[in-house]
């Protein structure tokens, strides 16, 4: 029987995978920090993400971990955000970590969350999985932890996958919906210089990259993006046309800092230019149903 786990399955991206995979499992569970339930044929179970109390044992025969689990980084960077974004991922992954070794029959292969924001700021270099250059700075380094706690424990009987995933653009959620916000009320002009790249990838193809790496067995790390980064200034035009609004007031980063201070969430987010493409999905024959932007935002709005 194939059995499906995913860590912190609850959010934005859990119910795109969700959505994506309830036929292609008999079984579902969805590890929760909410009450354990089942809701149309799903099992929900508690946990906390630190500790063993009872879940570990839903890893048992299980064909695929996937593991989601970590603060969102939509938030002010304040000393005790900092910590919390940084300890929800590494906590997360060593337990799990142990819970694996603890199986008799442990997930065949298991799936990390990770971020395409590992890669240094680039106005001028692809990142790939190759020889894509690691920068320095506070999310960058979270990453680089969050890599290190899942690789550093060797499981030999589950293979291991770090998903460095891009932009998710949905429906539901995911950065669109604030981005199509701001452009209907003519705010969806360039975002400081502009020139920066937006790495992204439609909602669809994020199940499917999954669904690909899974039924190749592809391991190590893997970048989760579209073919073609596309610069700031650029995406937000393709944006006004596809909402069909005329004009976009460009928003300077003077005035990014005082919004995303009354939205408490930070600047990096939308100024930091990731520049990452999808070496090893392209190398190893993944077809993008959504590679191109305008295809994208017109299914997706």
């Amino acid at each position: 029987m194939k059995k499906l786990i995913i860590a912190a399955g609850t959010g934005f991206l859990g119910k795109v995978l969700v959505n994506h995979f309830k036929n292609k499992f008999e079984e579902i569970v969805i590890l929760t920090r909410g009450k354990s339930q089942t809701i149309d044929g799903i099992k929900y179970v508690n946990w906390n993400a630190r500790t063993f109390s009872g879940w570990e044992k839903e890893l048992e025969n299980a064909t695929v971990l996937i593991n989601l689990a970590g603060k969102s980084v939509d938030c002010r960077y304040t000393k005790k955000n900092k910590k919390e974004i940084l300890w929800s991922r590494i906590e997360s992954t060593k337990i799990l970590n142990k819970a694996v070794l603890n199986c008799k029959n442990p997930p065949k292969h298991w799936l990390n969350s990770s971020t395409s924001t590992i890669y240094r700021f680039s106005l001028d270099k692809q990142m790939d999985e190759a020889d894509g250059e690691i920068g320095n700075d506070f999310s960058i380094n979270v990453a680089l932890s969050w890599e290190k706690a899942f690789f550093k424990t060797e499981t030999p009987n589950t293979l291991k996958t770090a998903l460095r995933t891009s932009i998710v653009l949905g429906k539901e959620g995911g950065a669109l919906i604030p981005l199509k916000n701001l452009a209907k009320i003519g705010f969806g002009g360039k975002q400081g210089k502009g020139n920066q790249f937006i790495s992204w990838i439609h909602e669809d193809d994020f199940a499917n990259a999954i669904d690909f790496i899974i039924e190749k067995e592809i391991t190590d790390i893997i970048n989760i993006v579209s073919p073609e980064p596309i610069r700031n200034v650029d995406f937000m035009k393709k944006l006004r046309k596809t909402i069909g609004f005329p004009f976009g007031i460009p928003v300077n980063k003077f005035f990014l800092q005082i919004g995303s201070f009354f939205i408490r969430t930070e600047t990096e987010l939308v100024l930091k230019s990731r520049n990452v493409i999808p070496r090893k999905l392209l190398e190893n024959g993944f077809q993008f149903k959504f590679g191109n932007l305008e295809k994208a935002l017109k299914d997706l709005i």
